[in-house]
């Protein structure tokens, strides 16, 4: 059993044979597939998987840095937050939020302005934060210094950074990485780096689907079934049966995502 904790299937590329997917993915053995917002656009779609799927689909609320409007995204962040103060709402997650500097530069301050905010939200709401980080290690980890001690955890998607990046991400109580294709890559630095210094207490497993693709099946559409491929790879990794990889990294999403259990 696995829970994909980042997984975009209400997206157009899954429009064909979404029912299909989910069918695989509980056939693979996934307990909950998490899917998380990336703009205002994104929601009625994502809310639409979790009212059709409602004993596997969980869903996140957050604004994607490389999504901010070119005018008014604060006004988007005012109706999402409008949403998470609701009684009741949905969203098990501020996600996916962060900074993104590997394309555009241009928007760096408003991309910094949108990630505090939102990360504010995780901290006053109780709900852990998902963090999207691309060429921008040192602006998540400065954002994030002065909520350290009011945050709920959280999960540091994709991540694919150094041992001592890994190390200081780790400092945040309750936060893990979020692991999925790129461990799988035959050039991938990730398999040492968390033989190095990451627990196994402090990974979740993650598709990102459709993008990122585990070998071999790169260059076709991620999908969460492909879940036990990272798993195979991670319990290489850590020298542990892969029934014990996926017992770990399903009780460590339990315990981030606590509005799973």
């Amino acid at each position: 059993m696995f829970i994909d904790t980042h997984t975009h299937i209400y997206t157009p590329e899954f429009d064909a044979d979404r029912a299909e997917v989910v069918e695989r993915a509980a056939a693979a053995g996934a307990e909950a597939l998490l899917l998380p917002a990336i703009d205002e656009a994104s929601v009625g779609p994502m809310l639409d998987c979790c009212r059709r799927w409602p004993a596997l689909c969980r869903p996140m609320l957050g604004l994607h840095p490389t999504e901010l409007p070119t005018e008014g995204f604060e006004a988007v962040l005012d109706r999402f937050e409008q949403r998470l103060q609701t009684p009741g709402h949905p969203f098990v997650a501020v996600g996916e939020v962060g900074v993104d500097l590997y394309w555009d530069t241009s928007r760096r301050d408003d991309q910094l302005r949108a990630f505090a905010r939102q990360a504010g939200w995780a901290a006053r709401f109780g709900l852990p934060l998902v963090v999207h980080s691309r060429n921008a290690h040192r602006e998540i980890v400065d954002t994030l210094a002065p909520l350290r001690d009011t945050l709920h955890g959280g999960v540091f998607h994709c991540f694919g950074g150094t041992a001592d990046e890994a190390r200081e991400l780790l400092a945040f109580d309750g936060f893990c990485l979020g692991i999925g294709g790129t461990v799988t890559f035959k050039k991938s630095r990730l398999p040492q780096v968390l033989a190095e210094c990451v627990p196994i207490d402090r990974i979740v497993l993650e598709t990102d689907a459709p993008y990122l693709t585990p070998t071999p099946h790169r260059g076709t559409r991620n999908e969460p079934a492909y879940i036990p491929i990272v798993i195979d790879r991670l319990a290489d990794v850590y020298g542990l049966a892969p029934a014990d990889i996926a017992r770990h990294t399903t009780a460590n999403a339990r315990r981030v995502f606590g509005k799973l259990v």
